[in-house]
């Protein structure tokens, strides 16, 4: 993509909440340390492209990511605008990854992410590349990552998945795996936190649908809990060592990249003291992808 994102990046709902001082300096001590990118979502409280640019403007080599940037959010002009605005005044930095988000109930993912991206190729392309990646999950909207993007981005999967994505994908594409982690070895106080963050999730009947398809079983679902066995494959949990060896599943089944999403942290706190022993463990031995 002549981007280098390196094996792992940091992905986080963090600056969503965060003011804008304690951003900046929490994202240039991600780059003095070492990371290669960062993955940053849209919700409802930052503007994927403005919050991109914030970033890239606070820094000088990080690659930022949108993952995802919701193509409900705004109109195929105006991510078309942003993104070539991004590319040209910070080449090789911006990665526009989008996804299907919430989405309308009366329109299908695979048909909206098409027609959004036929929109968006209608325009003339001209000067910077604008790269871009595809929320991705089943195996239809990884062939259209495939052929119509850099490649895609899953959330949420598990290494048998990244496998089979990689597979569809074939070698040439690019494949960026979020999973979430927990740095607690009680294992009572680690499933407790786990699930509270894969609640949303597991009462989504989209993501139900997708766990399904992932061989979880409708008592592994638990009517929103989620099993024992679902989330201990769902959020690696324990140990810096156990954890660690845990993310290099997912490149050993086919990942080019992890971003890696640090739960458990304090409202208002900073995930950054366990950004730094992630920087300790993988960096050193981390090779550009």
């Amino acid at each position: 993509m002549g981007m280098r994102l390196g094996r792992y990046g940091i992905w986080t709902f963090d600056f969503e909440d965060q003011p804008a001082g304690l951003i900046r300096d929490s994202v240039q001590e991600l780059e003095e340390l070492g990371w290669p990118a960062i993955w940053i979502p849209e919700s409802e409280r930052r503007e994927a492209l403005t919050h991109a640019g914030f970033l890239l403007a606070a820094t000088e080599r990080l690659v930022v990511v949108n993952g995802i940037a919701q193509i409900w959010s705004r109109e195929p002009q105006w991510t078309h605008h942003g993104a070539r605005l991004l590319a040209e005044a910070y080449p090789d930095r911006h990665l526009l990854g989008l996804g299907y988000g919430g989405g309308r109930r009366d329109t299908r993912p695979l048909r909206a992410m098409t027609g959004y991206l036929d929109a968006l190729d209608a325009f003339p392309e001209s000067g910077t590349p604008i790269r871009r990646l595809l929320a991705a999950y089943g195996p239809k909207m990884l062939e259209l990552a495939r052929d119509r993007s850099a490649g895609a981005h899953t959330y949420h999967v598990t290494p048998e998945h990244t496998a089979q994505a990689r597979e569809i994908l074939g070698e040439g594409p690019f494949l960026g795996v979020e999973h979430a982690v927990l740095f607690e070895t009680d294992a009572t106080k680690a499933r407790e936190i786990a699930r509270g963050h894969l609640h949303t999730y597991l009462t989504s009947k989209y993501n139900v649908a997708k766990f399904r398809c992932l061989g979880y079983t409708e008592a592994d679902i638990d009517g929103g809990r989620g099993s024992d066995r679902l989330v201990d494959d769902l959020v690696f949990w324990g140990d810096l060592d156990t954890v660690t060896a845990k993310l290099r599943e997912h490149l050993d089944a086919g990942a080019d990249h992890v971003g890696i999403q640090v739960i458990g942290t304090k409202p208002g706190t900073s995930a950054m003291p366990h950004w730094r022993r992630l920087t300790e463990a993988l960096l050193p031995a981390d090779v550009p992808a």
